[in-house]
């Protein structure tokens, strides 16, 4: 599976998460824009930018690129993303179907790469795990 399927699947695991909390779902024309979606929550726009995560086989961990990808036939480029590009990330992880909720601020501040721990064994949980399912945050 490709990273644009993984891409697009995700997106609808959101939508339909944001479609039975009963919350207005629009979805820009193309992919141009530095959001997914926005949703209207009781007459408020929160701009969402999804996520999908992959699991690292050597880490034991779920990672997510935390930047924007922009191609062209030639190059392939990545930069990060400014805390106005969206209000929140809400970044997938398919094979077990859980979401984690960042606000943008939280999103941009990690280097390149989020790693999520879905493990128990951990001494101490990662801040990470504040997001995880946190869709009260959006509310």
């Amino acid at each position: 599976m490709d990273t644009k399927l993984k891409g697009d699947i995700a997106e609808q695991a959101v939508l339909l998460h944001a479609l039975k909390h009963g919350w207005g779902v629009l979805k820009p024309v193309g992919d141009r824009l530095p959001y997914d979606m926005v949703f209207d929550i009781d007459g408020k726009f929160i701009k969402i930018q999804v996520k999908s995560a992959w699991f690292d086989e050597s880490r034991q961990n779920y990672v997510v690129d935390n930047r924007r990808t922009k191609t062209n036939r030639r190059i392939m480029l990545r930069e990060k993303y400014n805390e106005s590009d969206f209000d929140f990330a809400i970044i997938y992880l398919e094979e077990i179907n859980i979401f984690y909720i960042m606000p943008v601020d939280i999103f941009v501040s990690y280097s390149s790469e989020i790693h999520l721990v879905e493990t128990e064994k951990r001494q101490r949980k990662p801040k990470s795990a504040d997001y995880r399912e946190a869709w009260w945050l959006l509310v």
